[in-house]
């Protein structure tokens, strides 16, 4: 049998960040006869070249191709496309990386499916989820599948595919060019597949290229071309159209690098005047939020003056999304939310009511009068407003759309002004989030996403006021396995998956922690998620200084009952405090927490901090262990001085001009 995939990478001057996705690559399932990689270098300066020349000297199926440096990696596709062997080939970037079963299963699931193009499942540490991998699919549709969110080349293709249809990447061409080689494979392709079950790679981030307006309008249009002959005419091609309307003609210019470059933004406004005129009629309009429309009424009135007003006034939308219920329903979380989009300035989006519809408030710079009430009416858009619930794994990257029932409020503000809410519930079933099954182990983070009205944001769900719900339940599927409501720091729902003891699951919950005080005592009450049978192991709460001395003081810790459908325990450790540091008591100072088993030591999320004899608890982050007097040391006089009016400013000046009239 013959090369089954082609794995084509590109590279230039990428320092160590190529190597995860080298490796990844060479380390596959897939045995290595079965595939061959293809090392495209763009004129690499820092020694990469001859690195890829000694990996393809020690690897029967790796090869090399050096060329010119190009600044693209356009021409570096086109080259390795060229000398492919493969039945399949698969295009990766330097900074991606794959799953090492990914050409395994994207082979295996292409030649079921008999796909022309087979999308592996993709994550990404930054920007939007990708909502097309809701689902596996043997037949996608470009629309109906959302495959339009799916533009980037790092997809499975059929070689003879490519090659029949003379399909390649415009040189030297830029995002638009890469995305244009996709959208043209897409609409050539007899069977389009995806494979959501399993992730196949990695997607590294990009660097931000400018794209040249005049080659952005000339690839634009020949895109638009491939369209007019694949696509007839009616609603499936206005709503395509409309996508690269949104996209690559309105969006760059609310960006701040139009506002900001006088000397270009004539002639890119100028250009998309022209394109707008002969390719982009007014009924696409309806296809557009309502920032962009106001964007497209300038243009064709040509008015640059107004759309630089928009771009400069227009900053990102916020979201604030609030938890209103946190339960356990058996084995399934519950969550109420409510959501709402705020504004630069912190405060939720205002609109204006005429009578029954609903009209958006531009900003006061912008000259209202040249919008017409067509263009401002978002009555529609409100009432189609949405939000999306997903959880996302903070390591892997791994995105799940969970379930959701929502219906949409609008709250009267003021004169002749009301806000939007939408209210939700999401029930997280952590035996089949993850399409059908469970959720892998590890941190899940809940993030909620609103389309409505004017503006479209996504925000992590933060935690009511009150107590915490801290209780765990025990999942039945696959076995046994702890799950875990969890907060961070900062106030952010998260999902802690089987946690690795009983130490840690107490960890994941300790912000919860309270702290009393009583005759002369300090007793700390931490949460705990679940108690096992056994009551668990014996556990210390340990405290370490944060001074020069670095004392240690550590109590028992007993677990308690909890309250019944918020937490199952409570642990309580007794510490005695002193005014004066002393051995066994927690004296003046901050102090970081740990709790200790007889198998380890976990760090709590908190730490103590005693002033006056009064015992507080803040943040771990809070108490800084590095933290040392102007005068460097920590002692009872120094503190003592540390807090005499002036006594930190006169020090600081004696060690400046000490440091100054050194020879």
């Amino acid at each position: 049998m013959g090369v089954k995939v082609s794995v084509i990478v590109n590279v230039h001057n990428p320092g160590d960040t190529a190597d995860a996705c080298i490796r990844s690559v060479l380390e596959q399932t897939m045995p290595a006869a079965d595939y061959e990689v293809l090392l495209v270098d763009d004129g690499s300066t820092d020694g990469m070249a001859e690195r890829l020349d000694a990996i393809a000297t020690v690897r029967d199926n790796v090869r090399t191709f050096h060329l010119p440096y190009t600044g693209s990696p356009m021409r570096g596709r086109n080259v390795g496309l060229a000398a492919a062997t493969g039945d399949y080939v698969y295009f990766l970037d330097q900074r991606d990386r794959l799953e090492r079963d990914a050409l395994a299963r994207m082979h295996e699931r292409a030649l079921e499916t008999d796909a022309d193009v087979l999308i592996g499942r993709m994550v990404r540490d930054h920007g939007t989820p990708m909502i097309a991998f809701a689902r596996s699919t043997g037949r996608a549709d470009i629309l109906r599948d959302r495959l339009l969110s799916l533009l980037s080349p790092q997809q499975l293709y059929r070689r003879a595919f490519l090659e029949e249809h003379e399909l390649g990447f415009s040189v030297p061409g830029g995002r638009l060019a890469e995305q244009a080689f996709v959208m043209r494979a897409y609409l050539r392709a007899k069977i389009i597949a995806v494979l959501a079950e399993h992730v196949c790679c990695h997607l590294g981030e990009r660097p931000k290229a400018e794209e040249d307006p005049r080659a952005m309008v000339k690839g634009l249009r020949e895109l638009l071309d491939d369209i007019d002959t694949y696509v007839g005419e009616g609603r499936q091609r206005d709503r395509m159209y409309g996508y690269w309307f949104r996209y690559a003609v309105l969006r760059p210019l609310l960006t701040a690098r139009f506002a900001d470059s006088s000397v270009d933004r004539g002639m890119h406004f100028r250009l998309v005047q022209e394109l707008m005129s002969d390719r982009f009629p007014d009924r696409l309009d309806r296809y557009l939020p309502c920032q962009l429309r106001a964007v497209a009424a300038f243009v064709r009135e040509g008015r640059l003056d107004q759309v630089v007003m928009l771009a400069t006034s227009s900053k990102r939308a916020g979201l604030r999304a609030e938890l209103t219920e946190v339960r356990w329903d058996a084995q399934v979380l519950v969550l109420g939310l409510t959501v709402e989009v705020k504004g630069c300035d912190g405060r939720p989006d205002r609109y204006r009511t005429d009578g029954p519809r609903l009209h958006w408030v531009p900003p006061r710079a912008v000259d209202t009068k040249l919008l017409g009430e067509s263009v401002t009416d978002v009555s529609e858009a409100v009432e189609r407003a949405r939000i999306e619930v997903y959880l996302r794994h903070a390591e892997t990257g791994v995105v799940h759309f969970l379930p959701l029932a929502q219906r949409v409020e609008v709250i009267e503000d003021g004169r002749r002004r009301v806000r939007v809410q939408i209210k939700g519930e999401t029930r997280i079933d952590v035996t089949t989030a993850a399409l059908g099954e469970p959720l892998s182990p590890g941190h899940w983070e809940v993030h909620v996403r609103m389309f409505g009205g004017a503006n479209q944001a996504r925000s992590r769900v933060s935690r009511p006021d009150g107590p915490l719900n801290c209780l765990g339940v025990l999942a039945q599927r696959p076995r046994m396995r702890l799950v875990v409501p969890c907060w961070t720091d900062q106030g952010e729902l998260g999902l802690a998956v089987e946690p690795r003891s009983f130490s840690e699951s107490i960890a994941l919950v300790s912000p919860g922690v309270e702290v009393k005080q009583m005759d002369g005592h300090a007793y700390v009450v931490l949460p705990v998620p679940y108690v096992p049978p056994s009551g668990g192991p014996p556990l210390e709460l340990v405290l370490r200084s944060t001074g020069r001395k670095g004392r240690e003081v550590c109590a028992p810790a007993l677990v308690e009952a909890g309250v019944p459908g918020k937490i199952a325990g409570q642990l309580v450790a007794k510490l005695p405090v002193s005014r004066l540091p002393s051995a066994d008591h927690l004296g003046p100072g901050g102090w970081l927490t740990s709790l200790r088993s007889p198998d380890d030591e976990v760090g709590l999320r908190f730490a103590l901090e005693v002033r006056r004899g009064k015992v507080e608890a803040r943040p771990a982050a809070a108490v800084d262990p590095e933290r040392r007097s102007p005068m460097g040391r920590d002692t009872l006089l120094h503190r003592i001085g540390r807090r005499l009016p002036g006594a930190r400013h006169i020090v600081r000046l004696a060690r400046a001009g000490g440091h100054r009239y050194l020879s």
